[in-house]
């Protein structure tokens, strides 16, 4: 092969992993957080190819695998090219390595929400490496607003004009086991608990009736932007017991989580 054909060839293979990382990077960017089986499937593209590309994007800083789950996400250097970037990237960001720190005293499983479409959607979780998690797989599971500590932690917190389009959404959507929450008094009382105690909590048989939880808000700007739960066995601790030891360290990761955002 002639210097001229092999500088051709060298040209060509860098334009085609340059079009290929793009287009894994706006993929990325599109669906929020996804594993190299989700972009191999979508794009067509082999697993050791996209490893590779995701490996250079992560070195130079536009990619960020979590460190709780096989998942990757853009950075918020990846944001700053365009206005795909929000506060969920950046909240993940933050959050995994504080919940390996807050992991001994907390012990318990801990999930970071974020609102999506009238449900609450696991960003980060420790639900796979926690030897207490009877769940596993947790990421990108979506939680019901009405019937979980973190659906009534944001709920109650979020601004006014919010909660009234989330909550006409949810008598739209008729869901049978919502209803008894719609009830304005039995709603009223949900969310007042919220506002008074600083935490949202599940302690009843309403969801995944094995466990029970609790959830406090992470707060930036004035407005929470999502929340930190803990999930236990509801046979392993009493409800007072466990808002004695729990609330506690979770109102102080959820502000060491706040501290980190950019305001």
């Amino acid at each position: 092969m002639s210097a001229t054909m092999n500088r051709d060839k060298k040209k060509t293979d860098s334009v085609r992993a340059l079009a290929r990382g793009l287009e894994i990077l706006r993929y990325v960017n599109e669906t929020g957080a996804c594993k190299v089986a989700d972009i191999a499937l979508a794009l067509s593209i082999p697993r050791p190819t996209i490893y590779r590309l995701l490996e250079t994007l992560e070195q130079q800083g536009y990619v960020a695998f979590s460190p709780t789950s096989t998942r990757v996400r853009v950075t918020r250097l990846a944001g700053s090219l365009g206005d795909g970037f929000g506060v969920t990237s950046e909240l993940c960001q933050i959050a995994g390595p504080l919940f390996a720190a807050y992991s001994t005293q907390i012990v318990w499983p801990l999930d970071l929400t974020v609102y999506e479409n009238t449900a609450m959607v696991i960003q980060e979780t420790t639900h796979s490496r926690n030897p207490l998690s009877i769940d596993s797989g947790m990421t990108g599971y979506r939680l019901p607003m009405l019937r979980t500590s973190a659906g009534r932690c944001y709920l109650a917190l979020c601004p006014p004009e919010e909660r009234d389009i989330i909550i006409r959404h949810l008598q739209r959507k008729g869901d049978p086991d919502d209803v008894p929450f719609l009830n304005s008094e039995t709603l009223d009382r949900l969310l007042q608990e919220v506002t008074s105690s600083g935490f949202g909590g599940r302690f009843g048989l309403e969801f995944r009736p094995k466990t029970s939880s609790i959830a406090v808000p992470v707060m930036a700007g004035g407005r929470i932007v999502g929340c930190v739960s803990v999930i236990w066995t509801r046979a392993a601790i009493e409800k007072n017991e466990a808002i004695r030891k729990l609330v506690s360290p979770m109102l102080a990761l959820s502000r060491d989580i706040a501290k980190r955002l950019d305001p």
